[in-house]
């Protein structure tokens, strides 16, 4: 996902650096890390439960950041030149991305058992060009994670020509449309509840299998309306002058909000509409509340935080075939630490994610933009 925003022009016409966001870097290290819990559930988590178990909602976070920062990033340059926006989200996503696979080579033996040989030489073409997420079958080839990436692509080589759409100038214009596109983002997973194309016997919930509930969960249009809405909020963020009160306000009314709806309220929604962005809202105004200076955001920004957060993308996109291998390899009763586990697999992930940032992703990310003209990235 995209990092840490700078972009402007200033006077001798070289791009000069916006403020900086630390606060979003924080927030991707908590949404990564309730991801991994998802996936990876921890006995004895009590109270926490309902927000782990819940945490797939957070990937539609993720999107709705991209769309932010990359708005908050480029919607006031004059001119954006597309080759250099794309080598530099290549240059972002596609070395870890391929360590990813070359990681976990060993996993296709897994998809060829359980798959017809077809859709198996399929998944090994398409995966690799980040095209598998346009497969309702086989958007979860080789890296589970990974279709997130192949709905990302889409969306960003759009992203040129949705920046330059015709944006409302008013901040409440903004807000309408904000609602607006949120609100028809909600209509497919809306006629699956009522239509049941996929003919479930009981209400659909995160182990429900189907053609259409693959295609809601996991195909780039299933995201659009998610992205626009980040796109949106970054152009809302750049006409707002709220004071520091009034973003500590909206930040914990936010998390509040938040909290009493994982805690009172979610077991109670449809499954399919949680998937479908339902609480793209509440994260749009946490989003607002930390893209300024004041406590909430403070607290976001400790260094711990920042530097996960800098490596929430490999956490991301290297966790769940990481952790599966040491399960599969058996590696925490090997070291002696199965007592310890699965403490000792977060911790083994957290410092591969930070090492693969260090010596693979920022260096394969140098070298690729050193190649072409200057591009934030």
């Amino acid at each position: 996902m995209p990092e840490a925003p700078a972009t402007a022009v200033s006077p001798a016409g070289r791009p000069a650096r916006k403020p900086q966001l630390p606060a979003l870097t924080g927030l991707r290290t908590l949404l990564a890390c309730n991801i991994v819990l998802f996936h990876f559930t921890p006995p004895h988590m009590g109270p926490f439960y309902p927000l782990i178990d819940n945490s797939y909602v957070f990937v539609g976070f993720f999107f709705l950041l991209s769309g932010f920062v990359l708005a908050y990033n480029y919607a006031d340059r004059p001119e954006l030149s597309k080759v250099d926006f794309w080598r530099a989200r290549f240059a972002r996503l596609y070395p870890i991305y391929l360590f990813s696979l070359l990681m976990s080579f060993t996993m296709l033996a897994d998809e060829w058992h359980a798959r017809s040989h077809g859709q198996f030489f399929a998944g090994v073409v398409l995966t690799p060009l980040l095209l598998q997420g346009w497969s309702p079958a086989l958007a979860t080839f080789w890296n589970t994670v990974a279709w997130t990436l192949s709905c990302e692509v889409i969306l960003y080589v759009a992203f040129p020509w949705i920046i330059r759409l015709p944006w409302p100038k008013t901040s409440g214009r903004l807000i309408v449309l904000l609602v607006t596109v949120w609100a028809l983002g909600l209509v497919p997973h809306m006629l699956y509840m009522h239509l049941n194309p996929d003919h479930l016997t009981g209400p659909p919930d995160r182990y429900s299998s189907g053609v259409w509930i693959r295609a809601l969960k996991y195909t780039p249009l299933a995201y659009v309306g998610t992205f626009l809405s980040g796109v949106i909020l970054g152009k809302l963020q750049a006409g707002l002058t709220l004071t520091q009160r009034q973003r500590t306000l909206i930040a914990c009314a936010s998390l509040l909000a938040m909290g009493v709806f994982f805690t009172k309220v979610v077991m109670h929604v449809p499954y399919i509409l949680l998937h479908g962005g339902l609480l793209v809202p509440l994260f749009a105004t946490l989003v607002i509340g930390l893209s300024g200076q004041n406590f909430v955001a403070s607290t976001f920004s400790v260094r711990p935080l920042m530097l996960l957060g800098q490596a929430s993308y490999a956490l991301f996109l290297l966790h769940f075939n990481f952790i599966n291998m040491l399960r599969h390899y058996h590696v925490p009763e090997r070291l002696h630490v199965a007592a310890y586990d699965p403490w000792f697999s977060y911790a083994a992930t957290i410092l591969l994610a930070v090492a693969v940032m260090y010596f693979i992703e920022r260096p394969a990310r140098k070298a690729i933009l050193s190649h072409g003209a200057p591009a934030a990235a």
